[in-house]
């Protein structure tokens, strides 16, 4: 995890002075090696970045190494256990790895940074809470994305809507209105289960809760968990979306692009691939925050995107530290926001992305955003996914409370599986 390519900076004067002893490069400058993942960030950002932060900081270097996602997690396993100089300073992690490399015990602890220097109290959930464990915080928050309703204006302004729907009830009855004439209202495919979680954060429920420290158990049998599932339901029916696949099978962009389905659900850079499979759609696409249970606030979406994380063996935390500091802070964070298409890291910096209409649809519902459970052992609930036939059984009608059941055992069977 090479990636984030700010890792390693002394912050101010003071701690310069506890420096001296750290490796040293031929012209006296310290190197920070930072791992930071292949298309995060582009090629002329880095060049950016990095010529400002060596402007500012004279007496560091950065060393930024592009890491591929393939295979990224036993590499930066590896890595937190190595002491030797190829050991990097600063990692880019996704949002939902921290807890596996938290619970290696290779991770600094940065909580005093964050609350002192960092904003902690206004950084995105969706990146902030994957990252923090009791009271401390690992993983500081870097960019986001989330899902937002993609949609044909063209459609909506045919069925006489005149704006985009701001609740739940009024995004089905105008779903309902767009189902027609031969056109799909919404395309969802049967087991998006990342939308799905969203409708059941919404309704106070979630897919896993510790029941106690390190015991996690499912809980889509939950009151709550069943009212998004059932809401999940109402709305996948007012389309053509195939109950027993995801949203990859077939690639959604594709179906979208035939030119009869009125909304997807999807992050705003599918719209690229639209638009190069059908050019007739440029200009008639727009976006709009998934819509929440009251016009109060937009839905709970699951918040993607990455964290940078500081090891516990590098030998330049003080230069670590700067870079994270940099990365994460208002300057080079607007910056991001606007030449990828990110949401920031802070609520208070939506206004960064306020002039892209999908960034900005982006960035409101981000504000409402949460991550996956945050047990070390989650990525094995993601390998054979029951939360996707629970789905699909719903959806052919089978009772939901029961299979709700069946799926939280096998949720709570693989979180308790440490593969000893």
């Amino acid at each position: 995890m090479r990636h984030r390519l700010l890792a390693v900076v002394c912050v101010t004067a003071a701690l310069l002075t506890a420096c001296g002893a750290l490796p040293e490069t031929g012209s006296g400058q310290r190197t920070v090696t930072v791992w930071l993942m292949k298309d995060s960030a582009s090629k002329e950002f880095l060049k950016r970045f990095t010529e400002d932060f060596e402007r500012t900081h004279s007496d560091l270097r950065l060393d930024i190494r592009i890491q591929q996602w393939t295979g990224i997690g036993e590499k930066v396993q590896s890595a937190l256990k190595r002491e030797d100089k190829e050991t990097p300073d600063v990692i880019e992690v996704g949002n939902t790895q921290v807890a596996q490399y938290v619970d290696g015990g290779g991770l600094s602890d940065l909580t005093l940074e964050s609350m002192r220097d960092w904003g902690r109290e206004d950084w995105l959930p969706g990146l902030a809470q994957p990252g923090s464990f009791g009271s401390r915080q690992f993983g500081i928050p870097w960019y986001a994305a989330n899902r937002v309703v993609i949609y044909r204006k063209d459609l909506f302004a045919r069925a006489g809507i005149k704006q985009p729907p701001k609740t739940r009830d009024q995004w089905l009855a105008d779903t309902q209105l767009l189902n027609s004439s031969g056109n799909q209202g919404i395309y969802l495919a049967g087991q998006d289960w990342y939308t799905l979680s969203g409708f059941i954060w919404d309704e106070g429920g979630d897919l896993a809760k510790e029941a106690s420290p390190g015991v996690w158990k499912g809980t889509l049998q939950t009151p709550a968990a069943l009212r998004g599932m059932d809401f999940y339901r109402r709305l996948q029916a007012l389309g053509d979306g195939p109950v027993n696949a995801d949203e990859e099978h077939p690639p959604q962009a594709g179906v979208f692009a035939k030119g009869r389905v009125a909304q997807l659900v999807a992050v705003p850079g599918l719209v690229q691939a639209i638009e190069r499979t059908n050019p007739a759609l440029k200009d008639k696409l727009g976006f709009f925050p998934v819509p929440g249970k009251t016009a109060a606030a937009p839905g709970a979406v699951f918040t993607g995107g990455s964290d940078l994380v500081v090891p516990k063996n590098t030998d330049d935390r003080p230069g670590a530290t700067a870079v994270v500091s940099a990365l994460a802070g208002a300057k080079w964070q607007t910056e991001l926001a606007r030449t990828m298409n990110y949401v920031p890291n802070k609520t208070t910096l939506a206004g960064a992305v306020a002039g892209e209409e999908g960034a900005a649809a982006m960035a409101a519902g981000a504000a409402q955003g949460r991550a996956t459970p945050s047990s070390p052992q989650w990525a094995a609930v993601e390998a054979d996914n029951p939360i996707k036939a629970y789905m699909t059984k719903v959806l052919n009608g089978s009772d939901p409370a029961t299979e709700a059941r069946r799926a939280s055992e096998r949720i709570t069977e693989a979180l308790a599986d440490k593969g000893e």
